[in-house]
């Protein structure tokens, strides 16, 4: 066991610059290359993770400058709506007042042509009752007078 011990402790010995060789080989690994990559990759996530906060940042302004856009829009549509709401309200009142003006217009008319009508028909009143009795005059005359009215019937038959 001795010799086991001895032949460990010479291999040990000899594997000292071996280790101390790795060591440093670690030690130049971490210093020159492992930081530098850990700072570069840092940086890159860095960048990434700030380009897509930016990213979502902008989306999300986007997103805002959108849903103002709609609220405008639809508050556009809605001023419209109401404007023509509005005018059709102003065109119906109009025609309404224009049937209600050419009502107006056709009663008056009617009533003028009723008041026309019934001075006509009480001219024609007067009329026929003057000829009324001029005719029952002239009737009343013949009979009782017939030889005036140039009707002779007994002087026509003899002949």
């Amino acid at each position: 066991m001795n010799q086991t011990f001895s032949q460990l402790g010479e291999l040990l010995r000899s594997a000292v610059p071996t280790i101390a060789l790795l060591l440093l080989l670690y030690a130049m690994y971490h210093y020159l290359v492992h930081r530098p990559l850990q700072r570069v990759l840092a940086e890159r996530r860095n960048r990434t993770q700030g380009a897509v906060e930016r990213a979502r940042a902008d989306i999300a302004a986007a997103e805002a400058k959108a849903s103002e856009y709609e609220n405008r829009l639809r508050e556009a549509k809605l001023a419209i709506f109401r404007q023509q709401e509005a005018k059709r309200h102003q065109a119906m009142q109009a025609r309404a007042a224009a049937v209600a003006q050419a009502k107006s217009r056709a009663d008056e008319q009617v009533q003028q042509a009723k008041t026309a009508l019934q001075a006509e028909a009480a001219t024609a009143r007067t009329s026929l009752q003057g000829e009324i009795e001029r005719l029952s005059t002239e009737i009343i005359r013949s009979i009782l007078n017939p030889a005036r009215s140039g009707a002779a019937p007994a002087a026509g038959g003899r002949s």
